[in-house]
């Protein structure tokens, strides 16, 4: 079935069936490859992308259930205001060890900041929960954030 979606601003169209999990139509056959696999299961968070500006596991969501909502994915967080700062943060802090968890890692801390521009620690690691980094950069993650939020890194 064809599916016209709307990821990065831009509508794309998808012809898969409609259980087809959009992980696998986003990087297979819109060649969006920077949302990464990672468990299958919605337990890792590699997969995350923005549906409407919420964080979601792209590895257990129908193509079928996103319907008209906008979809952002880590290509297009350079053209978000916030995803742009905290990816800046990022590049600063050298986060990214092996880097491949980090697409959702920085999709979920996009997703923190458009709705609590400058959160606690607390807040930070609620977020963030969920999002697992084999090469635990997880305090650098943390003043990323911090960074990105304009607070002082502790």
């Amino acid at each position: 079935m064809a599916y016209t979606l709307n990821v990065n601003g831009k509508a794309v169209r998808a012809d898969v069936e409609g259980d087809t999990p959009l992980l696998w139509t986003l990087r297979d056959t819109l060649g969006f490859v920077g949302t990464k696999y990672g468990c299958g299961v919605a337990a890792c968070g590699a997969c995350t992308v923005h549906i409407d500006g919420q964080p979601v596991r792209s590895c257990q969501t129908p193509t079928e259930a996103v319907g008209k909502a906008k979809i952002s994915t880590i290509e297009g967080m350079a053209n978000h205001a916030i995803g742009k700062k905290v990816q800046a943060a990022w590049m600063e802090l050298d986060v990214a060890q092996c880097g491949y968890c980090q697409a959702g890692q920085i999709m979920s801390a996009t997703a923190l900041l458009a709705s609590t521009p400058k959160p606690t620690d607390a807040e930070i690691d609620a977020a963030m929960d969920g999002n697992i980094c084999r090469c635990a950069t997880y305090v650098r993650i943390r003043a990323a954030i911090k960074r990105a939020s304009g607070q002082k890194e502790v």
